[in-house]
């Protein structure tokens, strides 16, 4: 018996070699399978992939490549950019850093309505004074606090942002432009002491990879993930994803085994950790010196009263130190978001309205999540839109929503890297520039566009680089059809901790907006401002606005596309 077994030893030697060699590549395609049990299966599995185990964040240094940095400018281009970091230069502390507790207190600091019982109205000005005190009591002699300022009739949903000018002595004038009558309420918050700032401008100059990214790599059943970022260490080989139209760099790490062809998608690592000394970290604390309000040193509030009857008053109204009346973009009454010029903003409440503005027309909308955030309103207010099941993850895209009886697209893609969202496929990262490029354009072809948050960890020339390669393009697009319409959403406040500080602070953001709305200048574009937006109204901040003020935003944006009553 054994010996007729013995004659099919090559056989079962065969089997089991086969069903081995089966086994250990469909180990290989498991990409979430659970080691944690720590089977024979797994331990055999962690051996063979040794050579794929991803690569955990490097700290970028001097040597590190950093593709922005390498990219050759005009002589134009060198001066607008000296032009831009200029315009959002901060005021720098002294040389010698101070101790935490010389640094900015708001629960020491105040703040004084200047001649509070003077006779306010509509279309006067309100001067506000903050004096800074540090933890000790003791007056700061310098400025470089990040303030926010707002005035607001909880009773009358009504609320403006003002604008805060930084004397550079410890002192702060905020003015408000008086736009409603009946009682105001001034609020000022600290949202960063200068101290705070000079950290944030170290972290976003020196660490740019304090957000780092990764991308797998796939060829048949074998698998590796790397590192990718605008900045990599010089340890190993690299690759380079740069875009050969606008020349947006982009780079990972090169797998060991396989191609740089082989990149299947793109998703965010992680965040780095351990990014502050002790002595930091003290000036990024909840409750104490990240959005605090500042109190008021006597009333808080002001009664407005109405124009005259002539409609003219003079009285009440005060100008900054440039001899300038400050006036914000526009303003809350009854929830509504009015306007202070330009085109006056429509409600559209319904299905009805919206369907009827958008009907024959093809939207674009580009960028992050908080345009995205606009897809979503429209889809799920307007019921004939279908949205279409491209197999995009969720929050992620791109996404697609047809009403064919009234002739609507409602499309959305993100912006191409750097890109936080989970996972996007390689083949979907798109750059904004690039799909401009595409569209042919005409009267009812409208383009939405927004693109901030995701660069707020990179050095302000990464940004200024992106928003001039979208400028072009939307120069060409208008140019080629003049009857386009471009919109262009700014960045907006959001709610800010220690960790998310270091990340995607409001400083942050208020620099980014500021290049935006200056290199978009004289371009025939539509500015959305869902800075001021976000600031001025009543809900708490957050990263991605309720639906309240996504409504506003949209009725914005649409009675631009449908101005007509």
């Amino acid at each position: 018996m054994w010996t007729n077994l013995s004659r099919f030893t090559p056989l079962f030697l065969f089997l089991a070699f086969t069903g081995l060699v089966f086994l250990l590549r469909n180990i290989f395609t498991l990409e979430k399978f659970d080691c944690n049990t720590r089977t024979a299966l797994c331990r055999i599995q962690d051996t063979i992939s040794t050579a794929f185990k991803p690569v955990g964040p490097v700290a970028v240094n001097k040597d590190s490549y950093c593709g922005y940095s390498e990219l050759e400018l005009s002589p134009e281009e060198v001066l607008e950019e000296q032009y831009l970091l200029d315009l959002i230069a901060w005021p720098e502390p002294p040389v010698q850093t101070p101790s935490f507790q010389q640094s900015t207190d708001p629960a020491h600091s105040f703040f004084v309505i200047l001649n509070p019982s003077e006779d306010l109205r509509v279309g006067g000005q309100l001067e506000v004074l903050v004096h800074m005190q540090d933890f000790q009591g003791q007056p700061k002699q310098y400025g470089g606090d990040f303030l926010l300022a707002r005035i607001h009739s909880p009773e009358l949903k009504a609320g403006a942002a003002g604008k805060v000018v930084d004397h550079q002595n410890g002192f702060y004038s905020v003015f408000f432009a008086l736009l409603w009558p009946g009682e105001l309420t001034v609020s000022v918050t600290l949202v960063h002491p200068s101290e705070a700032v000079q950290v944030l401008k170290r972290l976003r100059q020196e660490r740019p990879d304090r957000v780092y990214f990764k991308s797998l790599f796939r060829t048949g059943y074998f698998s590796e993930t790397t590192l990718c970022n605008l900045c990599l260490p010089a340890s190993q080989p690299l690759c380079n994803y740069t875009d050969p139209h606008t020349g947006e760099p982009w780079f990972c790490y090169k797998p060991k085994l396989l191609s740089c062809d082989s990149r299947v998608n793109h998703a965010k690592g992680g965040y780095q950790k351990h990014l502050l000394t002790a002595k930091e970290g003290l000036l990024f604390q909840s409750n104490v010196n990240i959005k605090v309000p500042i109190l008021a040193s006597g009333a808080d509030h002001v009664t407005v009263k109405l124009q005259e009857k002539n409609g003219h008053s003079d009285r009440g109204k005060k100008t900054n130190p440039d001899g300038l009346t400050f006036m914000p973009s526009g303003f809350y009454y009854q929830d509504v978001w009015k306007p202070t010029g330009g085109r006056a903003v429509r409600q559209f409440n319904d299905a009805l309205s919206v369907t009827q503005c958008l009907k024959r027309k093809v939207i674009y909308l580009y960028g992050d999540s908080t345009v995205r955030q606009w897809f979503e309103y429209l889809n799920a207010l307007v019921p004939g839109l279908q949205e279409f099941n491209l197999g995009s993850p969720k929050n992620v895209g791109p996404f697609l929503a047809v009403d064919s009886a009234h002739g609507i697209m409602l499309k959305y893609r993100c912006h191409g890297p750097p890109i936080r969202f989970s996972t996007v496929a390689a083949s979907e990262l798109r750059y904004v520039a690039n799909e401009l490029e595409g569209i042919v354009g005409g009267r009812d072809v409208v383009v939405a566009i927004t693109i901030w948050s995701h660069f707020s960890t990179f050095p302000a020339e990464v940004y200024i680089r992106r928003l001039r390669n979208i400028r072009r393009a939307v120069r060409r697009l208008l140019a080629r059809s003049p009857r386009t319409l471009v919109a262009l959403k700014t960045a907006n406040v959001q709610e800010l901790g220690p960790e998310v500080s270091l990340y995607n602070s409001d400083w942050f953001s208020l620099q980014l907006d500021a290049l935006l709305r200056h290199m978009f200048q004289g371009l025939d574009v539509v500015l959305v401002d869902a800075w001021e937006m976000t600031l001025a109204h009543r809900l708490p901040h957050a990263l991605h606005p309720p639906a309240l003020i996504v409504k506003n935003q949209v009725d914005v944006f649409l009675s631009h596309v449908c101005p007509g009553g």
